[in-house]
């Protein structure tokens, strides 16, 4: 697999940070950028440190150019009403376009569409109904973008490490049976593999842990970070 360079935005939360560790150890030029840079002064090995506000065009700009794709890993605060990923995900479309960057990965939630398990899904989905009316935004800015995109709608997220047991399916609302939940850093792993080859353009990705090893596959089969 040859090197990409590799933005990341959001790349202070806990899955942020392990999309970061990853890409390092895979030989990526990373670009994190960040509200936060004090939050990454332990990281070494970045090839730029970019701060700024998501929303501001600018600030996108500056972390976007001259790469080779962007992991967009952005997730509100509180329960109430936002905009805030659906403005991100403006900002960087605009800056995608302008620089020639065609590739985006970025996180959304399998609850958004998902209704296993029935009963924890719906409650999680009327909790948060707010803030995911602004995932389903991000969604449709990103489908109706022209670039080269995958949504990745991953379950309950854990703290636990790397297990390589993961399973994903492109092309259905929801997972036919559990485990419902995936690590971070699993996650992370499925992030840098899409950033870093042409799997499931154009496709909504599901991901899990799964029972047995597994890897997400290069071709089209068919929660908060």
């Amino acid at each position: 697999m040859d090197h990409q360079k590799i933005a990341v935005i959001g790349s202070t939360g806990r899955t942020g940070r392990l999309v970061l560790d990853e890409g390092l150890r895979r030989g990526h030029a990373m670009t994190a950028f960040t509200r936060r840079p004090d939050a990454l002064a332990g990281v070494r090995g970045l090839a730029a440190l970019v701060s700024g506000d998501g929303r501001n065009f600018d600030d996108v700009r500056r972390a976007v150019r001259g790469q080779d794709a962007v992991i967009s890993i952005v997730a509100p605060e509180g329960l109430g009403p936002t905009t805030v990923v659906s403005e991100v995900m403006r900002a960087e479309l605009a800056a995608m376009r302008e620089a020639g960057v065609r590739r985006l990965v970025v996180v959304s939630v399998s609850a958004i569409e998902g209704r296993r398990p029935w009963i924890l899904i719906n409650l999680v989905r009327w909790i948060l109904r707010k803030p995911y009316a602004d995932f389903g935004r991000m969604e449709r800015l990103a489908r109706s973008s022209g670039l080269d995109w995958t949504i990745v709608r991953p379950p309950r997220l854990t703290d636990g490490p790397a297990t390589g047991r993961i399973r994903s399916e492109a092309g259905v609302k929801e997972l036919r049976h559990g485990p419902y939940q995936i690590s971070r850093a699993d996650l992370a792993a499925v992030l840098v593999d899409l950033a870093s080859d042409a799997g499931h353009v154009g496709e909504v990705l599901l991901v899990s842990e799964a029972r047995r090893a597994g890897r997400i596959p290069s071709s089209p089969s068919g929660t908060s970070p």
